[in-house]
């Protein structure tokens, strides 16, 4: 069956995650988090927004097929404190999340045992009141988990083993032939939420890594942003448009008169990337600029950007009218000044308002997004 076919649904409703569910992770418990277009966790240090990112980051990984040891390189840590192990000294986290498409809202929740060996124990997949997949670790001895997805024709339902370092439902695709309703029901809302996932990208741009000219390349933004000089020599050749827009966002949040943005060729082979200014002044490469500069800057580019310019694991087989890119910027305002945040925050809210593109990102303070249309702010509270 296409993924095209089985996402041409009414309203071509692009799948969103637009719930995120920690029900034991880290420090938080039954905590239950909307999600919106651009939406801003915030609170003091230690009231877990950065371990909100995580979650939906591990989950995107889930999503793309990674195993279970890449989403969580340190899974112990993610076990809440409070939480005792049983008999056999098991102890691990639940997580999951809802995705809203053409299929409707689909729930995917995911219980994983850190100790005392990663692994999935259990994990279902619903909707409408109805369970199209659940998996259950029945023989601790196997590297396997005991499935069972809804078929609806001569049986109800069928039962295969699936590993146990996968996310089930990424791999039903491959499994489901897609010959009964009830079977088609089942990879539609996998691909939903398969396609969802895979339509995240992490940011965190680290500003003392941009200031050095870089090989240019392909021109696929990395997610430390290093390599912002080698995808601004991209946008320029390529995206006149795109890139005239960002130079208008550098205007505003960078500290002196910025008349362009340019990139200057370097003997050895490599770019940097230059603030143009009007006068005399001539160019000033960014490598100068202070860390809120450069951190605005990266920032304003992935906003302003696509999936076919960052570095990402892209649904190549999607067309791109049914993805919503999701951005993860942990830290989202970090090293800006009110003026920055403000002006970034409104690029996100109209990008975001188009609907190809959705913000996630955690901040210290959120009282300049209060109030803002189409901005969602969540507090956490340690």
């Amino acid at each position: 069956m296409d993924v095209t076919t089985l996402l041409n649904g009414a309203n071509c409703t692009r799948p969103t995650v637009t719930e995120l569910r920690l029900s034991a992770f880290k420090s938080h418990r039954g905590v239950v988090l909307p999600l919106g277009p651009l939406t801003l966790f915030a609170g003091a240090s230690g009231s877990g927004k950065s371990s909100v990112l995580q979650m939906y980051e591990a989950l995107a990984r889930l999503g793309a097929g990674d195993e279970l040891e890449t989403a969580f390189p340190e899974p112990a840590a993610c076990v809440p404190e409070w939480a005792e192990a049983d008999g056999q000294g098991r102890r691990g986290f639940r997580i999951g999340c809802t995705v809203d498409g053409p299929a409707g809202p689909v729930q995917l929740d995911l219980a994983v045992q850190a100790e005392p060996e990663l692994r999935v124990v259990g994990e279902r997949l619903t909707s409408g009141g109805r369970t199209l997949l659940t998996t259950a670790l029945r023989d601790p001895g196997r590297s396997s988990v005991q499935a069972a997805w809804h078929t609806a024709g001569a049986a109800t339902v069928t039962r295969a083993p699936l590993p146990d370092d996968r996310l089930g439902t990424a791999l039903l695709p491959l499994r489901v032939a897609g010959k009964t309703q009830g079977q088609l029901q089942v990879l539609a809302a996998a691909e939903q939420v398969v396609v969802a996932l895979r339509s995240v990208f992490a940011c965190d741009p680290q500003p003392q890594r941009m200031r050095e000219p870089v090989a240019a390349g392909e021109g696929r933004l990395r997610r430390g942003c290093d390599n912002l000089a080698e995808v601004l020599h991209r946008t320029r050749s390529q995206c006149a448009k795109r890139h005239a827009r960002l130079a208008a966002a550098a205007r505003v949040g960078c500290a002196g008169d910025v008349a362009d943005l340019a990139v200057e060729e370097l003997g050895d082979g490599t770019v940097r990337a230059l603030l143009g200014r009007s006068g005399a002044r001539g160019a000033t490469p960014v490598g100068r600029l202070g860390e809120g500069e450069l951190r605005y800057l990266a920032l304003a580019l992935v906003l302003l950007t696509g999936p076919g310019v960052l570095a990402m694991d892209q649904a190549a087989e999607v067309p791109a009218a049914y993805q919503s890119l999701t951005v993860l910027a942990d830290g989202f305002d970090r090293c800006l000044d009110p003026r920055q945040s403000r002006e970034l925050l409104s690029l996100g809210a109209e990008m975001c308002a188009r609907g190809h593109i959705r913000l996630v990102g955690a901040v210290a303070d959120a009282s300049y997004a209060r109030g803002v249309d189409g901005v969602t702010v969540v507090d956490l509270v340690p």
